[in-house]
């Protein structure tokens, strides 16, 4: 007697791979629960095979101001079709898992969307939207974990187990995601490929470094860096507001120690994966072409800094032959050992190599092919581009405020693409790419713009191309940082720029240069008759750029107490001005955290 089908669709839609870690999760589970899983991106699922699905999990992640993330676009304009009957989804169940940060104003904007759409086309929804939460203490798994639970028990009431069937226990070690043969041949690609019309996140151009030069002065804590690629050869094009997308490599002292944990390892050993599962897929060939050696995965592919997710520990526990390590692993995947799992791991920001150094028992006992489960892979970064296509047609300049703090641990801890960057010299190359970015900057009216540190970057791209285009355009710009010898970034440029063009006015804000600390709010307070009026008679425009914490909220009020002191309004219809602004795109934030 035959199985009866227990289909499970799973689709992720994510700028950043967050999604897709979360559904790979799901998708684990499914298929311990004996579920006939499917785990696609979005984009490459056939959408009008959706209403033949009866049960479908989403994970998607909010990007920018409330946009959907790349592979994700052309499934949510489908959706949008009007054509689509309220019945169209009648049969399919489904799940929304939305991925995002509250610190962002669209906070899940995205999953709720989805999550009402489907609904609007007939779908039927088994529980409320999910709403993951990158600034909670435990990350998005204390809302993943629950809505999880809750998912799979509404699930098996609708497809339960067939009779004699048990789910397959945690303490089964999993089947490794890849066959790993070692000795494969090298094979040889052209880095430029002919065929490639495009350079994009399948095919980066590996740009020469031009540029690397420090922004803040000596004794500043901050390290920020100028970089500058040379992109004559490529014919990328860019706008201001567009994005560089850049693809870091691991830092060597990372390098040397993950050799050093696992010795048995041949650095220069040629490999070839193989998947174990129809829906693995072999890595991305920029980042690991046929033919790769175990230093080539180390290098360009294996996050070797990422802080460990919970399957880590549960996989690692499959490993050890020590008892109190095994126990250790063990608890950090439960409930009650989550607290724990905090203070150890994300508290402190202790990465994966770290973690493998602390449990020595188990490190050696790790076979290679289990590495590629382990090590999530590394991701792209995005920079706010801050040079001007038009000014520099071969070149394009970002801004890096280089990461390094201090936790409990004895160790700084590093950013890994900002920390790569600044020790890159001189014809030396990145692979990039260029992204539209969420500014879409308007082609009149003035525009005041607020941009604190390196949030200045995207409106050093719009303001150099558009003095250079239209001189006579009234453009506003709100700078702050620590203090006018320390950290304020194109300082001599601003001062060049506004002696050639009366029509450029940069107002600033040192919080540290005086005993009362001022910011870019408490200046556009200052400045609020004349905010009030380009808003309010001019059609002007605000857009806001900088770190997501507070700053966007405050400069936000101060432009509502601005309008309802000096436009005569009152705080509700201050309010409703800026909503009805952010419709007309006439308020925009690029913000991050």
């Amino acid at each position: 007697m035959s199985k009866p089908e227990r289909p499970l669709l799973i689709l992720y839609g994510s700028q950043t791979g967050t999604a897709m870690e979360v559904a790979k999760r799901i998708y684990r589970e499914a298929r311990r629960l004996h579920f006939q899983a499917q785990v696609l991106a979005m984009d490459e699922y056939h959408i009008p095979g959706l209403i033949q699905e009866p049960l479908v999990v989403f994970v998607c992640s909010t990007t920018g101001q409330g946009d959907v993330p790349d592979n994700m676009k052309q499934f949510w304009r489908f959706l949008l079709q009007r054509k689509l009957s309220p019945h169209s989804l009648a049969r399919m169940k489904y799940g929304v898992l939305g991925l995002g940060d509250s610190s962002y104003e669209k906070f899940n904007f995205v999953g709720k969307k989805l999550h009402t759409r489907l609904a609007q086309i007939g779908g039927i929804p088994l529980q409320k939207v999910g709403l993951g939460d990158d600034q909670h203490d435990l990350g998005p798994d204390a809302a993943v974990d629950p809505w999880l639970e809750m998912f799979w028990k509404k699930a098996l009431e609708i497809y339960p187990l067939p009779h004699g069937l048990e789910p397959i226990p945690k303490s089964v070690k999993p089947e490794a995601g890849y066959t790993v043969s070692l000795g494969a041949e090298a094979v040889f690609q052209e880095q430029l490929a002919s065929n490639y019309e495009r350079f994009d996140h399948l095919n980066p151009f590996r740009a020469l470094v031009t540029q690397n030069v420090r922004q803040t002065s000596a004794e500043h804590f901050q390290d920020t860096r100028l970089i500058e690629f040379d992109i004559a050869e490529s014919g990328l094009t860019y706008d201001p507001g567009d994005v560089c997308m850049i693809q870091p490599s691991n830092l060597t002292e990372n390098i040397e120690l993950f050799f050093e944990l696992f010795p048995y390892l041949d650095p220069n050993e040629r490999i070839s994966l193989q998947p174990n599962d129809p829906n693995l897929k072999l890595p991305p060939s920029h980042l690991l072409p046929p033919g790769s050696t175990i230093r080539d995965c180390v290098v360009h592919f294996w996050d070797l800094q990422s802080i460990p997710n919970r399957y880590f520990f549960e996989l690692l526990s499959h490993f050890t032959t020590d008892e109190t390590e095994k126990e250790k692993l063990v608890e950090f995947n439960t409930a009650e050992g989550q607290q724990d799992l905090f203070d150890y791991c994300n508290r402190p920001r202790r990465n994966i190599l770290e973690v493998l150094y602390d449990f020595r028992f188990t490190t050696p006992n790790i076979p290679l092919e289990y590495l590629f489960d382990i090590f999530p892979i590394i991701k792209a970064r995005a920079f706010s581009i801050a040079s001007s296509n038009k000014l520099m047609p071969d070149r394009i300049q970002v801004l890096v405020a280089v990461v390094e703090y201090k936790s409990k641990l004895a160790k700084p801890r590093l950013g890994l693409c900002s920390n790569w960057l600044s020790r890159m010299s001189m014809g030396r190359k990145v692979p990039l790419w260029i992204k539209k970015g969420t500014f879409t900057f308007p082609t009149q009216g003035p525009l005041v713009m607020v941009g604190p540190g390196t949030g200045v970057a995207p409106f050093r791209s719009f303001i150099t191309e558009s003095l250079f285009l239209h001189p006579q355009r009234q453009l506003f710009l709100f700078f702050g940082c620590r203090g006018s010898q320390t950290d304020y970034y194109f300082k001599q440029e601003w001062t060049d720029l506004t002696e050639r063009h009366p029509s450029l006015k940069v107002i600033t804000a040192f919080s540290r240069d005086q005993e009362d600390k001022v910011y870019v709010q408490h200046r556009i307070e200052e400045q609020g008759q004349l905010v009030s009026d380009l808003i309010l008679n001019h059609q002007g425009s605000f857009f806001i750029a900088g770190n997501a914490k507070q700053m966007p909220d405050q400069v936000t009020a101060a432009l509502k107490a601005a309008l309802s002191k000096f436009g005569s309004l009152s705080e509700f219809d201050a309010d409703l001005l800026v909503r009805r602004m952010i419709l007309d795109k006439r308020y925009q934030t690029e913000t991050w955290s």
